[in-house]
């Protein structure tokens, strides 16, 4: 677990090959298959488990993660398999590893994340419409953007029932710690690849087919800036700002509901990590026992 662009997968996958284990991601919006390079989707996709489950108009939530993760652990046990899950939707992984305890602490960042984008780029009326649609009869003032935002986080938060009936694997939560502006100056990097590698490109192939504003894929990060920017609402640079902007405050509610989640092994080696140093490596190996015996 950590902040976006704080080098999750990479941690990820060095510790899967350790430890042979099968990699799931847990992140809102990896599910959506053609979300791939403003997702920063892992190229070795043959590798995870949890990517390209969905099309784009398909809604999931936090419920729908954990139904289709249980099914998927207890086939895992049964091949005595080790397992990483790896992502950015830390309430997932709540959800998954300690059940629906913590579902009334501060909301989900991503998520909240994602609404004040649709806020920002479409207006309250896109909130408002969203929101009628759920629930009709709702009694929230609709011209309250924060009211109508909370409505929707309630929406999307699941009730509190018993926690999933995991396997008995020896769980452990293990989180990133990261300089701040180290981070941002990671995030503004980023941006500017992703725009490099292709990704207004992208969102263009996406919207051939028909409109993409209104699909629930789309309040990724990022994607709504795309669009306006070939609609000409942007320029490449005000997009690629919007995006940062959007993205570091993204990082900075993770950093705070991060520091509130029980149970997390927090390392001390910080990050982000392009290549894998030897102190972390150390750090892991202890943590996991992967050393010298």
């Amino acid at each position: 677990m950590g902040p976006t662009a704080s080098g999750k997968s990479l941690v990820a996958e060095w510790l899967a090959d350790r430890i042979d284990a099968q990699l799931i991601s847990a992140d809102a919006f990896m599910v959506y298959r053609g979300l791939d390079i403003g997702t920063n989707k892992p190229l070795k996709k043959d590798r995870y488990e949890g990517l390209d489950l969905l099309d784009l108009h398909e809604s999931y939530g936090v419920g729908a993660f954990v139904s289709w993760a249980v099914p998927l652990l207890e086939n895992l046990w049964e091949q005595e398999r080790n397992v990483v899950v790896v992502g950015g939707t830390g309430l997932y992984i709540r959800a998954l590893f300690d059940g629906w305890s913590g579902m009334h602490a501060p909301p989900d960042p991503e998520l909240r994340g994602a609404l004040e984008a649709q806020l920002a780029t479409r207006g309250l009326e896109s909130l408002v419409q969203d929101l009628l649609e759920r629930d009709p009869e709702t009694p929230v003032d609709l011209r309250n953007p924060v009211r109508v935002r909370r409505a929707l986080e309630k929406l999307a938060s699941p009730p509190p029932v018993p926690a999933p009936a995991l396997p008995a694997f020896q769980k452990m939560k293990i989180g990133i710690r990261v300089d701040v502006d180290r981070l941002n100056r990671y995030i503004a990097a980023r941006a500017v690849q992703m725009i490099e590698l292709g990704w207004r490109e992208e969102v263009e192939n996406l919207g051939k087919n028909g409109a993409v504003d209104d699909l629930p894929a789309m309040r990724a990060i990022g994607y709504s800036s795309m669009i306006r920017w070939i609609r000409g609402e942007f320029t490449r640079d005000e997009a690629i700002e919007e995006v940062v902007r959007l993205t570091r405050q993204y990082a900075k509610r993770q950093r705070t509901w991060l520091r509130r989640e029980e149970g997390l092994v927090w390392l001390s080696e910080n990050g982000p990590i392009e290549k894998m140093s030897g102190p972390l490596q150390a750090e892991l190996e202890a943590i996991f026992l992967l050393g010298k015996k």
